[in-house]
């Protein structure tokens, strides 16, 4: 009786699901909505705010069930008599894209040059392209300012680009550096074996095999000259004036903003919404490139 007992606790403990359970995954998973949706809240509440009445946005405790209106996204567009958005918006589209673009041209040869065909201490010269981002804007802006005084570029767009163009390209190289690194260099090599100049191996042998990181570093650089107000609020007036300036606009001493401020401030966060939508799987690819060996 007690040998057969003995016996029979194997086959019991065989018998078991060797399958563990992964409650902390869960709970990581659930920690991660939560997050996701506490950074989703402001957004909501901006949307929701937009559509209220200047009285109803400005009580408090705020009012949800107030009725809906368009009073804000008017007052935004202008029909309601105010100043029109759409040149501040197409500077800004002008002056982000134009910058981003150049930003591209540049970072590419510089990365190439950093990551495949490495320079001498080249690990020196990424370190002075991220100090660059360690001076405050607000050090730089008085010589900026005199400089495009005396030289007539106060107000004026393609100052903007020249700026958003030498403020980006650092924080580009770096990304594109890490992203360049991961082309494999015999393709290069069978490319220049066929007789590829340089500027063919980046175009077409390069550039396709590290477009996720291109498209990452597009974006993020669009999102940041679409952003940028210090220099477009000092170094514009009512030509170049940018999106956001425009924005800054409806903030006054006087009277009740708050609705007209959310409109506005959606619909000048649309086209990064859009922009970052539409390469949301690039995106993805291009920031996660090189974490998995």
């Amino acid at each position: 009786m007690t040998a057969t007992a003995v016996q029979a606790r194997p086959s019991t403990t065989q018998s078991a699901d060797p399958t563990p359970r992964r409650p902390k995954g869960r709970g990581l998973g659930l920690v991660a909505w939560l997050a996701g949706i506490v950074f989703f809240l402001p957004i909501a509440w901006m949307a929701l705010t937009s559509f209220h009445s200047e009285e109803d946005a400005a009580t408090n405790p705020p009012s949800f069930a107030a009725p809906l209106t368009l009073d804000g996204y008017r007052e935004f567009f202008g029909t309601g008599g105010g100043a029109s958005p759409w040149p501040s918006l197409i500077n800004s589209t002008v002056a982000s894209l134009a910058s981003t673009l150049l930003v591209l041209i540049l970072a590419l040869p510089a990365a190439y040059a950093l990551s495949i065909r490495p320079v001498k201490k080249w690990t020196d010269v990424l370190f002075f392209f991220l100090s660059t981002k360690m001076l405050p804007v607000v050090a730089g802006l008085l010589p900026i300012y005199l400089f495009a005084k005396n030289t007539g570029m106060l107000d004026n767009i393609w100052l903007l680009v020249i700026l958003y163009t030498s403020m980006n390209l650092p924080i580009a190289v770096w990304m594109m550096q890490s992203f360049l690194s991961e082309v494999p260099v015999a393709i290069i090599e069978a490319a220049q074996i066929d007789g590829a100049k340089l500027p063919t191996i980046l175009t077409r042998v390069v550039a396709p095999i590290a477009l996720p990181g291109i498209a990452a570093t597009s974006l993020i650089c669009f999102i940041f000259s679409w952003n940028e107000l210090l220099f477009a609020r000092v170094l514009t007036g009512v030509v170049a004036e940018t999106a956001p300036v425009f924005l800054t606009g409806f903030i006054t001493s006087q009277g009740l903003f708050l609705a007209k401020v959310c409109a506005a401030s959606l619909v000048v966060s649309l086209p990064v919404l859009a922009a970052g939508f539409a390469a949301q799987d690039k995106l993805v690819q291009g920031l996660s490139l090189g974490a998995v060996k």
